[in-house]
């Protein structure tokens, strides 16, 4: 990683792990999951209210963790914001793909998404991190599919 980008990495972490975007209860939420990192002891909740057509109308969620996996939640509430159901999987198998080093598929129309998100891919450099940056995003898949509960661990 080179050293402009490493510093990236650390401001984005800093400003959303201490100003997180989206920190809320959502009162009107349709689907809502728990998420645990029994590594490092996150711990958070990801509230989506759907509209009708599976479009994501709200994201939010509450909880506490370490600033990477704050900062990552945070993001993750930005980006999924108007997407479909199976966009915000996308972004999240994209996502995890990038933070692992792992090959993905092309995602037309989500370009600029995970543009943004790239900036949490030095996470790679740190294997026991990345179950801290993917925790929310695995929160966020669960709630969709109806599931109340996961862990980084199943």
């Amino acid at each position: 990683m080179s050293d402009d980008l490493r510093d990236l990495y650390q401001e984005v972490i800093l400003d959303h792990g201490k100003r997180p975007r989206n920190f809320r209860q959502i009162d009107n939420a349709s689907h809502h999951a728990h998420g645990h990192n029994p590594l490092c002891g996150d711990q958070l909740v990801v509230y989506l209210a759907l509209d009708e057509k599976g479009i994501v109308q709200d994201v939010s969620f509450i909880g506490k963790g370490c600033a990477i996996s704050t900062a990552s939640a945070s993001l993750m509430t930005e980006v999924v914001k108007g997407k479909t159901e199976a966009q915000a999987k996308q972004l999240f198998e994209r996502f995890h793909a990038m933070c692992t080093g792992e090959a993905a598929q092309p995602a037309p129309g989500l370009e600029d998404d995970l543009e943004r998100l790239e900036v949490l891919s030095g996470v790679r450099e740190f294997p026991s991190r990345v179950k801290c940056a993917t925790l929310a995003w695995h929160t966020m898949t669960a709630a969709i599919e109806g599931k109340d509960q996961i862990s980084t661990e199943d």
